[in-house]
């Protein structure tokens, strides 16, 4: 829930993004939850996903793709497609903050990632390549997240924001491939691409062992 996802100035604003808050902060002052987590894109200005550093023709944001190499030690030869997107929550800048309407009161920990210049970062547990190695994601991302969670004895993690077609299905995601039965909750998440985005995200959540469900579902009844 950062201000670069968010209207009305945001640089890669998804649509409504902001009117989710109000569930958030709602599921965020729920008893049974203990641990809180807030997550940052926090990305160097020459990271590989923004569209400006690419050079013309190939360099529309939301249409054009590059290959991006594994930057994994001896995994160079591993490529991927990548996605343009317009530059966003820049280290440092307004556009990385968190957006005031969020009760921050209640997070107990934030984490930053996307912090590779050369590789996109999702999830908040792994890059695009997977890599759930926290030696490897050492620039990547700033915590070890599941690390932290085992820690707490977390048993379930469920997973809200923007967007949901993205951060949230691939952090639920891989949440799952950490060992955690994961949720996304519709209400208090909003997609890139409404409608089909979230129609295409759900499928993929349900092949990969995440629950989609609803904040007054009975998922949440122990929490509560």
């Amino acid at each position: 829930m950062q201000e670069d996802f968010c209207p009305p100035n945001g640089s890669l604003a998804v649509k409504d993004g902001r009117s989710i808050t109000p569930c958030i902060n709602s599921l965020l002052s729920l008893p049974g939850f203990v641990a809180r987590v807030a997550t940052q894109d926090y990305h160097p200005v020459d990271h590989i996903s923004f569209a400006s550093n690419h050079p013309v023709p190939n360099n529309q944001p939301f249409v054009s793709v590059i290959e991006m190499k594994n930057p994994a030690p001896g995994k160079g030869a591993e490529t991927r497609l990548q996605q343009l997107w317009p530059a966003h929550c820049i280290a440092g800048t307004s556009g990385a903050s968190v957006i005031p309407e969020l009760d921050t009161s209640k997070i107990d920990l934030y984490v930053k990632k996307g912090m590779h210049s050369g590789v996109e970062m999702y999830s908040a547990f792994a890059d695009n390549f997977g890599n759930l190695d926290p030696t490897v994601n050492a620039k990547s991302v700033d915590v070890d997240l599941a690390s932290h969670l085992v820690e707490k004895g977390v048993t379930d993690v469920f997973v809200v924001g923007l967007a949901g077609d993205y951060c949230v299905k691939y952090t639920a995601i891989d949440a799952a491939k950490a060992g955690f039965k994961s949720w996304v909750i519709e209400e208090a998440t909003k997609c890139v691409v409404p409608g089909e985005g979230w129609e295409k995200a759900k499928h993929e959540l349900n092949d990969s062992g995440v629950g989609v469900i609803h904040i007054d579902g009975p998922e949440l009844q122990r929490v509560k």
